[in-house]
């Protein structure tokens, strides 16, 4: 409850008789641009008023009631000077409440509070990672910051978090339901210090768009403690890690029957971890040698096109199974869920010798790089991989593809008409070939 301002000319009845009749309201200010006013009548009771100045919008003021000069206070229509402002405060707390969206400034809107909001717009919205935008909320930034409110966040508190999330090494967890061991950072280590400075800005990037969206709903008066904050730079560029195939083929003799499956759908397909372990049988289509994805991490369906390796793969991987039955499941029945490929891949890198080992995610680089470094367009490999654009696909994977670059050049360019085609001109490499011709 807000403390109560006292005020030697307003406080009794005693001294409020002694004041002058007149229209404009004593006024006692609360704080700033908030004031509480006593009207005097002549041969009457006073009344009590409130007063909000915004700068430019002006002053804002309403009346509160009859003073307690000739009848006691009641608390309803008859106020003390106390009543009186918390009236006031309360008629203060409506007008904020009508300008930023139905927020109560009397609580403080916390950054967890608008974790909280953005959370439940990601998932109305569509977002199909609820699951890792949830863990990054819980592990990496309410612990943190949760419990500031928006309205005192300073540009050097968000800078210390943006700053302090690069500081910390990946997370690793050695077995279930034990800590996360940290990894141990290396001063000299460039690649290290790039790779946390990017998780880093996917954090931030999070965290950036919760206030965004806190400030559209007009729940913070200000976006100045972020706003101007930029994420690290120069540290997203791609390096791009894929697999030889004769890696490719090492580790998938090196898994379990059961995750060679999906190692091996994977290496043919580019599909995601996720994408594969929703398919169903009927997701592959016999006659024309396509994979169907009803719905990729764009949101969109798309259809990948089988190579005969591929089709002969899920001929096998399908045959005798009912149209809806997953494609791939466990050895035990049970489905694939979330996390249930990284200690079978962890341990399948090991046997074959493959050094650090990779993610499930480098066996969709690997079909994607094989595709590039084939000379395959960029168009192509953008919609086997189901990108939205070419943005993505030529950032990742245009400096593999022979005479990509080149042909783009060349293409695009042009002539200038500067140089005459043909010309009276031969270079002395042509009179040799000539010559010897």
């Amino acid at each position: 409850m807000a403390r109560t301002s006292r005020s030697n000319r307003l406080d009794s009845r005693t001294a409020r008789l002694k004041l002058a009749p007149r229209r404009e309201p004593y006024w006692h200010s609360i704080e700033a641009g908030f004031a509480i006013g006593y009207r005097r009548i002549a041969g009457k009771g006073g009344t009590w008023a409130a007063k909000r100045y915004t700068p430019g919008k002006g002053r804002n003021i309403k009346g509160h009631g009859v003073a307690d000069d000739y009848a006691d206070a009641d608390g309803v229509r008859v106020l003390s000077f106390a009543q009186a402002q918390a009236a006031a405060r309360e008629w203060l707390a409506d007008l904020s409440r009508a300008e930023t969206g139905g927020v109560d400034l009397s609580k403080p809107y916390t950054v967890g509070n608008a974790l909280d909001d953005y959370l439940s717009h990601y998932v109305t919205e569509g977002g199909r990672a609820a699951v890792a935008a949830r863990r990054v909320v819980n592990n990496l930034i309410r612990p943190t910051m949760g419990d500031i409110p928006i309205a005192k966040l300073t540009f050097a508190d968000v800078k210390r978090f943006r700053d302090g999330l690069a500081e910390i090494g990946r997370r690793f967890r050695t077995k279930k339901g034990t800590p996360y061991k940290p990894e141990k950072l290396r001063p000299n280590d460039a690649e290290q210090r790039r790779k946390r400075r990017a998780t880093a800005n996917r954090i931030f990037t999070f965290l950036r768009a919760t206030l965004n969206l806190a400030y559209r709903n007009r729940k913070v008066a200000s976006n100045a403690a972020w706003g101007a904050l930029a994420p690290f730079g120069k540290v997203n560029v791609p390096r791009v890690r894929f697999l030889t195939d004769d890696e490719a083929l090492r580790l998938a003799n090196a898994c379990m029957a059961d995750m060679r499956a999906l190692v091996t759908a994977a290496l043919l397909t580019g599909c995601r971890y996720g994408e594969l372990t929703k398919m169903r049988a009927a997701d592959f289509d016999r006659d024309n040698g396509t994979l169907h994805i009803p719905e990729s991490k764009s949101g969109k369906p798309r259809h990948v096109v089988l190579a005969d390796e591929g089709r002969r793969f899920f001929e096998a991987a399908t045959n005798g199974k009912a149209a809806d039955a997953l494609a791939f499941l466990r050895s035990d029945g049970r489905i694939w869920k979330d996390t249930d490929q990284i200690r079978p891949l962890k341990a399948a890198c090991r046997a074959a010798r493959i050094s650090p080992a990779v993610s499930f995610h480098i066996l969709r680089h690997t079909y994607a790089s094989r595709l590039a470094r084939a000379g395959v367009p960029m168009a192509v490999i953008a919609a086997q991989l189901g990108h939205a654009d070419l943005r993505m696909t030529t950032r990742h994977y245009a400096h593999l593809s022979p005479g990509y670059v080149a042909d783009t050049v060349r293409a695009a360019f042009g002539s200038m008409g500067l140089v005459a085609e043909g010309g009276n001109v031969a270079s002395i490499a042509d009179g040799r070939k000539a010559q010897q011709a």
